[in-house]
């Protein structure tokens, strides 16, 4: 497998809502790791804080990540076609794009394992929960610290690209892209008072807790954090 052309990036930010701002970006080009802070417009939240342990004295002094040397090399590497890998991208994209940075081709890690897994036999997908799950061989990284997640990442990637290949050969991946760029059907449950059942079978007997969850979903990507799988999922079976 050839990477040269993939950027494993992630982002930490202020909060997760839409007005929030990245405050500090690793990413890994050709076997190089890059990361820094910067100085975000707005106050970290003590929620972000309390996950990322960045504090608003760590980046006071730091510079605006627009501008900077970080900012337009991404850019630069973005629009000449490479591609970025990040998981749960949209939320690292929409960051980017805030800052000026349009992304138009990347991997969501976490879309692939989720379409890997038609069987369902992941319990979650998010990165961490995914490193310990698929037992990725990684020691020395902390969670929830950009580089040390964009270490994970590149891990993962490696795993989900051989059982991709596998699939779908040379064009694993193309298949990677186009997965990604599209929103996903969820087959069930995996969390709430209908864990583990299937969506369809709730939408046959109990068809107002999808519509109570449809808003809640619709509420919350109002705020920024959009979980589109679910919106699509949902309005699928309300139809």
């Amino acid at each position: 497998m050839n990477k040269d052309n993939l950027i494993f990036l992630d982002t930490e930010t202020t909060g997760a809502g839409e007005q929030d701002r990245l405050c500090q970006v690793a990413y890994m080009y050709q076997g190089e790791q890059y990361e820094q802070l910067f100085k975000p417009p707005l106050p970290i939240s003590f929620d972000a804080m309390a996950v990322t342990h960045i504090t608003n004295e760590m980046v006071d002094g730091q510079p605006d990540f627009a501008g900077s040397e970080m900012f337009n090399h991404i850019k630069e590497l973005l629009a000449k076609g490479e591609i970025l890998v990040a998981h749960n991208a949209k939320f690292d994209i929409s960051m980017l794009e805030k800052e000026g940075i349009e992304v138009p081709k990347f991997i969501d890690t976490l879309k692939v394992a989720r379409a890997l897994d038609p069987d369902e036999k992941i319990p979650r997908y998010a990165l961490q929960y995914l490193r310990y799950f698929l037992n990725l061989q990684i020691t020395g990284v902390q969670a929830h610290d950009a580089l040390g997640d964009v270490i994970v990442l590149e891990a993962l990637f490696d795993r989900l690209y051989e059982k991709a290949k596998n699939q779908h050969g040379d064009n694993a991946i193309a298949w990677m892209v186009e997965i990604s760029a599209l929103p996903m059907m969820i087959p069930s449950f995996n969390f709430g008072k209908y864990r583990g059942q299937k969506v369809a079978d709730v939408a046959e007997g109990d068809k107002g807790y999808l519509e109570w969850l449809l808003r809640q979903k619709e509420e919350a990507a109002a705020n920024g954090d959009t979980d589109e799988d679910w919106i699509y999922t949902l309005k699928a079976y309300l139809k």
